[in-house]
């Protein structure tokens, strides 16, 4: 994600803020320009400081402290581009309801936000019954029985509003035996199904991901029986990023493309920071990094070639804090070629495919680095 700062002031900001902690002014954002702005009233409107020649309002929401999203003042919607998928919202009668939904959309606006940072199709089903909707829930009151379970069917995301408790969803980390269960990777996760009926399910993509990731038409409910069963396949992490990848297929994809959303949105942080990487080794101490990738321009190659020393760095930093790894994840040729089918998926149409050498380089690269940086595993 971007930097941003206040047009007020000029203090910075963090994309959650809603008002400037420095000047106190009232911020909104944009999402048509990718900017917060700082705000000035104009009778019932609002002039954005970034964009001072238009008027907005706030989305309907902003009324319960759950967006900070703006409309163009003219528009017919009342709610912004984020908020208008909401199907159902939790009972927010229910004070805890109220607190979990807030903790639900500020993670589902940072999907939002690189789903419009890589310009990729938004639909709401009122718009097309195969469109994008999201049901926020709760479980019943009495047990297990009913119980809301997070997923996606045919463009329609359901969340359990309980993931939002950070102990639930610890527990339920520990349960699943996962090593990383945040809400944003829920999110991530989810619409990666969506998108793969949007941009994967008819050819020619669909030749493609057969090779890469399996034939998606073996059972899911029998594979995801054996996986719960037996636990991973062997040896998955030669061949999957999470031990959940290597339940089926159409699990994999979505883990992979959760991952490539985790590193773009972290590689634009970092660049945002001006960050260079330096290691002071032996080998390879005059090796500058510089963090540049766009996905929009860059080839995969180079998503890779940042990627792993910045994890090693941001792990090693972590550990010196005596805390968990922030990415205890290692990718292996085959990921790496996932990653590039997801990638190329997104920019469109695959045009900028990589062949079977540019692959051969990319395993090359992992090596070099590996052999530079290292690639530790996680610990906890």
């Amino acid at each position: 994600m971007k930097l941003f700062e206040c047009q007020n002031c000029g203090k910075p900001l963090y994309f959650e803020n809603a008002s400037c902690e420095s000047c106190e002014s009232r911020l909104g954002f944009l999402p048509e320009q990718g900017i917060v702005s700082a705000l000035e009233s104009v009778a019932d409107r609002w002039r954005a400081l970034a964009v001072p020649s238009r008027q907005y309002r706030f989305c309907a929401n902003a009324q319960y402290n759950v967006c900070n999203w703006l409309i163009a003042w003219d528009s017919k919607d009342i709610y912004c581009v984020a908020c208008r998928h909401n199907r159902t919202i939790p009972d927010i009668t229910i004070p805890e309801n109220l607190l979990r939904w807030r903790k639900i959309e500020l993670a589902k606006r940072r999907l939002f936000y690189t789903l419009l940072r890589l310009r990729l199709p938004l639909t709401t089903k009122l718009e097309d019954p195969y469109g994008l909707a999201f049901d926020f829930l709760s479980d019943p009151v009495g047990g297990w029985a009913g119980r809301i379970m997070t997923g996606h069917a045919s463009g329609l995301i359901t969340l359990n509003v309980a993931e939002a408790d950070d102990l639930e969803r610890e527990r339920q980390r520990e349960t699943m035996n996962e090593l990383y269960r945040p809400m944003l990777g829920h999110f991530r996760h989810e619409i990666a199904h969506y998108y793969w009926d949007r941009l994967v399910a008819n050819e020619p993509p669909i030749w493609e991901f057969r090779q890469l990731f399996g034939d998606e038409r073996t059972d899911y409910v029998e594979a995801l029986d054996r996986y719960y069963a037996d636990g991973p396949a062997v040896n998955w992490t030669e061949r999957f990023v999470t031990a959940y990848a290597s339940s089926h297929p159409w699990e994999d994809f979505a883990e992979t493309w959760a991952h490539y959303f985790h590193m773009v949105d972290t590689l634009e942080t970092a660049a945002a920071f001006g960050m260079q990487l330096r290691p002071s080794l032996a080998k390879g101490a005059d090796l500058a990094i510089v963090i540049d990738f766009d996905p929009h321009t860059a080839p995969i190659e180079r998503l890779i070639d940042i990627w792993l020393p910045l994890t090693f760095a941001m792990n090693s930093i972590n550990r010196s804090m005596g805390q968990p790894d922030v990415y205890p994840f290692a990718l292996a040729p085959p990921v790496i070629s996932k990653l590039t089918f997801v990638h190329d998926r997104i920019r469109g149409n695959g045009e900028d495919a990589i062949d079977e050498s540019g692959r051969e380089t990319l395993r090359a690269i992992v090596a070099a680095l590996r052999r530079t940086v290292g690639s530790p595993k996680s610990t906890n």
